[in-house]
């Protein structure tokens, strides 16, 4: 019988600005695939506005989550975003082992930082156990910074790193669990680039850069690569969907001329990711 898929979705919910769930969700639904949100908080709008209301989730999760194990709740993919403390890290490890089912992909974006830095909220403590989830995921996600602080290596600078270099980053994450590492967004000259890691071998993918970084761009790559593999999608080829999605949401928010904190545009294209 066939029946549909299911990914649980382990973010933040805000309501203004394009990110987390509210990217997440429609992008994963658009694909086909059911998304259950396990919200860590819960915001007006995202930190990047110059003020914000938000509601620190992490005291209700443990009952949320034990409320879906005795619904007897299973998901095909798990895939976690941003987390907001080292307690929400230790919770979503303990919510991986008791979710994941032989067949279930985790899926680990590890919000941690970028051009070199780690955001304000994140302590040593906080790096530290986010390592822990490295070896529950079968892919994991970083940006050049994020997969810096996992291995403790000094951030190259400019962001200029060759492809000899980020295979041996690659395969030193991949050998702490993920079977298959994306490392996102690298500086490319004009452009930018994905790379690439399993079975023991690395790859760039060329991805032509459109416009100014906005928010939620990470939450909707992790998403739709998420979704592919989940659909039988070849990695190399989930990450081209998104990288080509992503693309044009960008290229159509310069053209309407979108402040860069309100995000991408994506239901606009919400139909090609439908096909």
């Amino acid at each position: 019988m066939k029946e549909q898929k299911r990914m649980a979705l382990v973010n933040d919910i805000t309501g203004f600005g394009r990110c987390s769930v509210a990217v997440e969700l429609p992008l994963i639904s658009a694909m086909k695939i059911q998304a259950c949100p396990l919200p860590t908080a819960i915001l007006s709008c995202h930190t990047g506005f110059p003020s914000f209301y938000i509601d620190d989730y992490t005291e209700r999760m443990g009952p949320y989550i034990d409320n879906w194990e005795a619904n007897g709740l299973v998901f095909d993919g798990i895939t976690t975003g941003f987390l907001g403390s080292a307690a929400q890290i230790a919770i979503v490890l303990d919510f991986i082992h008791r979710f994941k089912q032989p067949a279930t992909r985790v899926i680990v974006d590890p919000v941690m930082g970028d051009h070199g830095r780690l955001y304000a909220s994140y302590t040593d403590e906080m790096c530290e156990r986010m390592k822990g989830l490295l070896a529950v995921a079968d892919l994991v996600t970083p940006n050049l910074t994020e997969a810096c602080r996992l291995l403790d290596l000094e951030y190259p600078e400019g962001g200029v790193i060759d492809d000899g270099a980020l295979e041996l980053m690659a395969a030193e994450l991949s050998a702490q669990g993920p079977k298959q590492v994306v490392i996102t967004g690298l500086p490319d000259g004009e452009d930018l680039r994905n790379f690439l890691f399993e079975a023991g071998r690395g790859e760039s993918i060329p991805v032509k850069r459109a416009g100014r970084d906005r928010t939620g761009t990470g939450d909707a790559f992790t998403a739709i690569v998420s979704a592919g593999l989940l659909k039988g999608l070849p990695l190399k080829e989930a990450v081209e969907l998104a990288a080509s999605f992503i693309g044009k949401a960008m290229h159509y928010a310069e053209e309407i001329q979108l402040p860069t904190n309100w995000g991408l545009p994506f239901e606009e294209f919400l139909g090609d990711l439908a096909k």
